[in-house]
């Protein structure tokens, strides 16, 4: 019988929790369950499998950091609101490295639709309308952004900086001069010879 108290919202801020303390990877109902001291069996009428908790978590992520985004960005335009957006995923992701790891996680299209990756594009959309860029370079600018702010974190959460100089921070300052800089000069696009 389930211990009472237990619902999947508390299974997932459990799951959530343990993804930063030992790797989002570590993540299983077994390990939830025995953070609560229960059977594995009585996990299963909140949530269907460890896949099944590890997306409940990747949405609870994705959804943290909409949340904050959406915060950071309120009045800010251009490179303020680039910088905000930018250290927002790399702020969630030095306080919550699983967490950030679980927001990584490959979502059906349905369920990814229905999440808050929608919100993380459009926060996105909002900053490049200051920079004028129209289809499809705007997918191409969110693209990128995503990729820079996402590799760049990676990176530095696995050491790859930490052997030399300078400060990652004042990387991390010229990489938003850099981004900045490349989205007001936007290249045009190329034309094919025909």
């Amino acid at each position: 019988m389930a211990r009472a108290g237990l619902t999947a919202e508390r299974l997932v801020r459990a799951g959530a929790e343990l993804a930063d303390e030992i790797g989002f990877d570590q993540v299983t109902v077994s390990a939830v369950a025995r953070r609560f001291d229960v059977k594995v069996a009585s996990l299963y009428s909140h949530v269907k499998s460890s896949h099944d908790l590890k997306t409940r978590i990747a949405l609870l992520a994705l959804e943290e950091m909409a949340d904050r985004a959406a915060e950071a960005l309120a009045g800010r335009a251009g490179k303020d609101a680039l910088t905000a957006l930018a250290g927002v995923y790399r702020d969630y992701a030095r306080e919550h490295p699983g967490r950030y790891a679980a927001a990584q996680l490959r979502l059906d299209p349905e369920t990814a639709a229905a999440g808050a990756g929608v919100r993380h594009a459009q926060l996105t959309r909002a900053i490049l309308r200051g920079y004028d860029l129209a289809e499809p370079d705007q997918t191409h600018a969110v693209r990128l952004l995503g990729s820079v702010f996402h590799g760049y974190v990676s990176l530095e959460l696995g050491g790859g900086f930490d052997h030399s100089a300078p400060d990652t921070q004042q990387t991390w300052s010229r990489t938003m001069d850099a981004l900045d800089a490349l989205l007001r000069n936007w290249p045009p696009a190329a034309t094919e010879d025909l």
